[in-house]
């Protein structure tokens, strides 16, 4: 039997890494090149104001201290970035705008040299261009030999502390780190984000929900919500985090094949019967607020539920009977406080499914 040392020592050696200084001038003419890669799968560019982003540039011009970035090598040796996407595109951005198709930065906010503000990196003298380019910044390098699983739980860890990526994006990033499981299953839930029925269906989410990937998320939380609530344990992220893995992980199997017919069977089924607010909340046969998740999860798999019998059944009464529904007692029982527990999860989703084929004998 290994000794806690022995798989300590065999962890640490399939976690190939290796670090090394660039200068800024080396990554700007990498990512020019195409030897370093910024995969917008990863970040969402610019977050940053251009106050955060001239202040790095003062602190580089100070010598100030710079947090290393990690980027992962790839099959084809290329650097791919999965930390420091902020600090890379903004000094990419200053010395050579043209490369990212942006308006050169001016700088603006710098509180340590105020004398920066208002000036470009053409306005520099070439002394201060040079040191620019010349300062240099720690990058770790996972190689392409380290195991996939490895690749993944790096990524997790550098990301889930910071407030740079939402959960999603962690999420379709670290399945990207597993390699051609990942991708395909990230693949899979963006293909099905863009499917017209499902957009449709989800009209009232919030644009700024969407922007952080939340439609995404959503067609997880369905697949989790028909496949996996034995998973559930009261918090959603890590529910969905958790199936996720699994999956791309290949410790579950997934049908893609099946899954795909499924989620194009009942999105359809549900655009044709409710449309645009198929998960809000209602009050009589008025229709308030936003998507509602609880709702979203008990009407998408409780309708699959009972989908094969109520085929047939006129969409109008389906979406009355739905409408009904969410307003009784039972149903708000298995919504409100606490609903995040497992047996209100399935409790609500019964209560649709209970209900829709109620249908077929009346």
């Amino acid at each position: 039997m290994s000794s806690l040392e022995d798989i300590i020592d065999e962890t640490i050696g399939e976690v190939r890494t290796d670090s090394l200084d660039l200068s800024f001038g080396e990554i700007v003419n990498l990512y020019s090149s195409k030897e370093l890669v910024i995969q917008p799968e990863y970040q969402r560019l610019f977050r940053w104001t251009d106050e955060q982003k001239s202040r790095l540039i003062e602190s580089i011009v100070l010598e100030l201290p710079i947090p290393q970035i990690f980027v992962i090598e790839t099959s084809d040796t290329v650097f791919e970035l999965i930390d420091g996407l902020q600090r890379v595109s903004s000094v990419i951005q200053f010395i050579d705008p043209k490369a990212l198709k942006l308006e050169p930065l001016v700088l603006e906010g710098c509180d340590l040299v105020k004398e920066l503000n208002g000036i470009s990196f053409e306005d520099l003298s070439l002394r201060l261009r040079l040191k620019i380019k010349r300062s240099s910044v720690r990058t770790v390098v996972i190689k392409r030999q380290s195991k996939s699983f490895l690749r993944y739980a790096m990524f997790k860890r550098l990301n889930t502390g910071g407030e740079i990526l939402d959960p999603q994006e962690i999420r379709n990033c670290s399945a990207r780190m597993v390699g051609d499981d990942g991708i395909r299953f990230y693949s899979f839930i963006q293909r099905k984000a863009s499917h017209p029925a499902f957009i449709n269906c989800i009209e009232t989410l919030a644009q700024v929900e969407k922007d952080r990937k939340g439609d995404e998320e959503l067609v997880l939380r369905f697949l989790a919500a028909k496949n996996a609530q034995h998973m559930f344990k009261g918090s959603v992220r890590d529910w969905l985090d958790d199936y996720l893995e699994k999956i791309i992980l290949k410790e579950i199997d997934f049908d893609f094949e099946s899954e795909e017919q499924q989620f194009d069977k009942i999105f359809t089924f549900l655009s044709n019967a409710l449309g645009e607010g198929a998960f809000v909340k209602y009050r009589g046969e008025k229709p308030i607020g936003g998507l509602a998740p609880a709702y979203y999860e008990a009407i998408t798999v409780g309708t699959l539920n009972a989908l094969d019998k109520i085929r047939n059944v006129p969409t109008d009464r389906v979406k009355q009977k739905v409408i009904d529904t969410v307003q009784t007692e039972e149903f708000r029982n298995y919504t409100g406080s606490g609903a995040n527990k497992r047996e209100k999860l399935q409790g609500r989703i019964n209560t649709i499914k209970d209900a829709l084929l109620g249908l077929v004998n009346e």
